[in-house]
């Protein structure tokens, strides 16, 4: 008897624990799935949440535990039915910067890029949009390069990569939000399927330089960092990468803060090699991905300790100096001293 009440208990407490998750869950979704909530809106997500307390009341009582169980499922079941009802589209009022979709076009070791940015910044916000099309060789390129940008302290950054290739030329693609025009990036929004993901396809001095020389609040620290490995995995890195450009084009994608971002999206990847590295807390904590890759004996070798990699990797200074250079790429990569 003693077991079957321990039993009984344990799960009305599990059941109330997710009673209250779900509560919290579900009054954010109706919220936040609008930029600027409306009068029924919150009244909605209100009543949600005054059901889940009572719920969670009526858990403790007998009682009344199987009449407002059923009527706490029922408003559950409807909240779910719609939450799965929100799809990811192509088609909505985008920002600027984010407005053009790129794809690519691939015939043998031949690719074709189409839609790489290019915009010419007077400010951060402030530029004139410019795209053009270019055709890469696959045995052409040389390495991958990390960018690694802080802006709030050490545990957060955008990580995007860039692709060397023979000619000096560099594709950095930086995996985002897609904004609508007047919506602002949230982290608490973004994991209520409130933005579309995407690729930034674009020069270094566009998606580098704009960070390095434009956003100003807060500013941007940028390292760029050389990566390790089999020009052979390289290039099945960026064949997937743009399998996975070509297929939101065709189906978007719901971006998510937690599962689907700029880390998680780059080690899903690399997935495509069988040396990629192991999942691990420091890819969801961002800030720690090229110390995590330098543990991973994929930034160079342990001869030069980390800190010292990282401060040669900081390209602020030298982007800035760089300006609008036909030459950027090669010029935030000089070392001191050299032409």
């Amino acid at each position: 008897m003693a077991i079957w009440q321990f039993t009984s208990r344990l799960g009305l407490l599990l059941l109330g624990v997710a009673v209250a998750a779900l509560g919290c869950w579900g009054g954010l979704a109706i919220v936040l799935t609008d930029a600027s909530p409306s009068g029924w809106r919150w009244a909605l997500a209100g009543s949600f949440v005054v059901l889940c307390l009572a719920c969670l009341v009526a858990l403790c009582m007998a009682r009344w535990r199987w009449r407002v169980l059923p009527v706490y499922l029922l408003a559950l079941a409807a909240l779910f039915y719609w939450w799965q009802s929100l799809e990811p589209s192509n088609t909505r009022n985008w920002q600027t910067d984010v407005a053009v979709l790129p794809y690519a076009t691939i015939a043998g070791d031949q690719v074709t890029v189409h839609n790489i940015r290019n915009f010419h910044y007077r400010s951060e916000t402030d530029y004139s949009p410019a795209y053009y099309d270019k055709q890469f060789d696959l045995n052409q390129l040389q390495g991958v390069d990390l960018v690694s940008v802080y802006w709030m302290g050490p545990a957060v950054a955008h990580v995007f990569l860039s692709f060397a290739f023979a000619d000096g030329q560099h594709l950095a693609v930086s995996i985002e939000t897609r904004k609508e025009q007047g919506e602002g990036y949230s982290t608490l929004r973004g994991f209520f399927r409130q933005y579309e993901l995407y690729y930034v396809v674009a020069d270094e001095r566009d998606v580098i330089g704009l960070r390095t020389n434009y956003r100003h609040n807060p500013p941007e620290e940028v390292y760029l960092y050389r990566l390790h490995g089999s020009l052979e995995n390289a290039r099945k890195l960026f064949l997937e990468y743009l399998n996975n450009i070509n297929a939101l084009q065709q189906q978007p994608q719901f971006y998510n803060t937690l599962t689907t971002n700029c880390t998680t999206q780059i080690w899903m990847s690399a997935r495509v090699n069988p040396q990629h590295v192991p999942l691990s807390w420091k890819i969801l904590a961002s800030g720690y991905v090229p110390e995590y890759l330098y543990e991973q004996g994929l930034l160079g070798t342990a001869e030069l300790p980390f800190a010292e990699l990282q401060r040669r990797a900081l390209v602020n200074g030298r982007a800035q100096a760089a300006g609008d250079s036909a030459d950027f790429s090669r010029l935030i990569r000089a070392t001191p001293g050299s032409h």
